[in-house]
C-alpha cells in the first residue's frame, strides 16, 4: 500500500541507515536536509489566504430560540488547490453552549479559479444585533506539514428578535373578538357602543334597546345592535428603567412585558384599532407610530429587539409628557411597568391624573412566581420566615394595585406566562364596556 504525505516523509526517514543518525553536524544536515525541503514545497503548493474572496449570504433576522443560517462563500483565485481549515467566529451569544466549536469550524476543498460554500448555523441566546467577526483559514499544503494562515473581516449581521411565545393564545383571543364583534353564532347582545344594525327583537333582549321610531315603521319591535367601536388608538409604553431589569425565571422583566405588548398589539391590529409603541426610561430608546394594520407586529418586532433595560430610575414626569404628545386624542394607554410600592407612590401617583383625565390607563406588571411558593412554603423555621416575607411583599403589591385603581387604572397583575393572556382579556372587557 502507498503511503502519502507526512505518513511516507516519516517512513522514509525512518528507514534510513543507523549512521545517518550521527550526531555530528554533517549527519543532522543529512537528516535535516530532505525535510527542509520537503517542508519547502510544501509551503511553496499551500495556497495563498490573503487572494482568497469571501462574500456571505443568508438569514440577516431570526427569532429567540430558533436557528440562523449564514452562508460564506470561498472563492479561490489562485492556481494551487486550497485545502483548509476555516472558522467563522461570531460573538459568544449567538451559540448554545457548547456548540460553538462543531457549528463555526469546516474544512474545504476548493480548485483553482472554483468557489464553494460553507454555512455557519448559529442560534442565539440573546436578543439584538450580532455581528460576525473574523473568518480565520488556515491552508495546508499536498504533505501537510507547513501552512498559511490569515484571517479576513466579511462584516454580516444577524437580529435576533423578541420570541413571541404567547402568539398561542392569539386564536382563542380572536374567537371572543369576533364573539363582541357579531361574526360569529354566539353574539353578545348588548356590548359595544358603535350602531351596527336593527333587528326583530326575541323574549330576553335589553328593553333599552328598542328603537321605538324603527317599531313604528314596521308591524314587529325592533331593536339596536352594537359593536365595539373600531379605529379606536392604542399607545403601548415599555418602561425600560432598572426595574425592568430584574429576572424573573430566565429572562428580565422587560421581556415578559414585551411579549404581553405583542400578543395585545396582534388582536388590537385585528380589531381595527391603530397602535403606537413607546419604549422610555429617561429618554425615547423606541418609538413606532403610524404603522398600517399589516405592518404593525413587523415594526413592533423590529423595534423590540435590540431594547435592553437601562439601570437608571425611569422618569415618570418625562415618560407622561412624551406618553400624552403621543396620543393628542383620546386613547387607550397601556403602561408595561412595575408595581414596587416606591416607584410607583413616588413616581407614577403624582403624574398619574394627567393620563386618567384624557386617556383610559391599563397598568400591567410581571409578578414574581417564586414569591407566590414561597408564601406557601412550611415545615421548617426558614421556611416560616420565607412565607412571612413573601406574604409581606403581596400585600404590598396589592396595597399599590388598589391605589392604582382609585384613580380610574385598571390594573393587570399576572406571573410572565399568564400576563399577555390576561391583558389580552383586560383589552376585551374594556372594549365590551365601551370604555375605549
Amino acid at each position: 500500500m502507498a503511503l502519502t504525505g507526512r505518513t511516507a516523509l516519516l517512513a522514509a526517514l525512518g528507514s534510513l541507515p543507523v549512521g545517518i543518525w550521527d550526531p555530528s553536524w554533517t549527519g543532522i544536515l543529512a537528516v535535516n536536509a530532505p525535510l527542509a525541503l520537503a517542508c519547502a514545497c510544501d509551503f511553496a503548493l499551500a495556497a495563498p489566504v490573503r487572494r482568497l474572496g469571501l462574500t456571505r449570504s443568508g438569514d440577516t433576522s431570526v427569532r429567540l430560540g430558533e436557528f440562523a443560517d449564514v452562508t460564506l462563500t470561498v472563492t479561490n483565485s489562485s492556481r494551487r488547490p486550497l485545502r483548509a481549515h476555516l472558522r467563522d467566529a461570531w460573538p459568544p451569544s449567538t451559540w448554545r453552549s457548547g456548540t460553538e466549536t462543531t457549528a463555526s469550524r469546516h474544512h474545504l476543498t476548493v480548485p483553482p479559479g472554483e468557489r464553494r460554500r460553507v454555512t455557519t448555523r448559529l442560534r442565539p441566546t440573546r436578543r439584538g444585533d450580532h455581528q460576525a467577526d473574523r473568518v480565520t483559514i488556515r491552508s495546508y499544503g499536498p504533505l501537510g506539514l507547513f501552512t498559511r494562515q490569515g484571517t479576513h473581516k466579511v462584516p454580516w449581521t444577524v437580529r435576533v428578535l423578541p420570541p413571541f411565545n404567547s402568539r398561542k393564545h392569539l386564536p382563542s383571543k380572536l374567537a371572543r373578538l369576533r364573539e363582541l364583534d357579531g361574526r360569529t353564532s354566539v353574539l353578545t347582545r348588548g356590548e359595544g357602543t358603535e350602531f351596527d344594525s336593527l333587528r326583530e327583537y326575541v323574549p330576553g333582549d335589553d328593553t333599552r334597546s328598542i328603537d321605538w321610531r324603527a317599531t313604528a315603521r314596521q308591524s314587529a319591535v325592533a331593536v339596536r345592535t352594537w359593536r365595539p367601536e373600531r379605529d379606536r388608538h392604542i399607545v403601548l409604553v415599555l418602561d425600560t428603567g432598572r426595574t425592568s431589569a430584574g429576572r424573573v425565571g430566565d429572562a428580565p422583566r422587560l421581556d415578559a412585558s414585551m411579549d404581553a405588548a405583542l400578543l395585545l398589539a396582534a388582536l388590537a391590529s385585528r380589531a381595527g384599532d391603530r397602535v403606537d409603541l413607546l419604549a422610555y426610561d429617561r429618554r425615547v430608546r423606541a418609538l413606532v407610530q403610524g404603522r398600517a394594520a399589516g405592518d404593525v407586529l413587523p415594526s413592533l418586532v423590529n423595534a423590540m429587539a435590540t431594547l435592553e433595560p437601562e439601570l437608571v430610575e425611569t422618569d415618570a414626569r418625562g415618560l407622561t409628557a412624551t406618553a400624552l404628545r403621543s396620543a393628542p386624542r383620546r386613547s387607550l394607554i397601556v403602561l408595561l411597568t412595575t408595581l414596587d410600592t416606591a416607584p410607583v407612590e413616588e413616581g407614577l401617583l403624582p403624574v398619574l391624573p394627567q393620563l386618567t383625565q384624557r386617556h383610559t390607563v391599563l397598568v400591567a406588571s410581571v409578578a414574581d412566581p417564586h414569591i407566590a411558593r414561597m408564601a406557601t412554603a412550611r415545615g421548617n423555621a426558614e421556611a416560616i420566615y420565607e412565607a412571612a416575607a413573601a406574604a409581606q411583599a403581596q400585600t404590598e403589591r396589592h396595597r399599590t394595585a388598589e391605589q392604582l385603581r382609585r384613580h380610574g387604572v385598571t390594573v393587570v397583575d399576572a406571573t410572565p406566562e399568564e400576563l399577555a393572556p390576561a391583558l389580552a382579556d383586560a383589552y376585551l372587557a374594556l372594549k365590551a364596556a365601551g370604555r375605549l
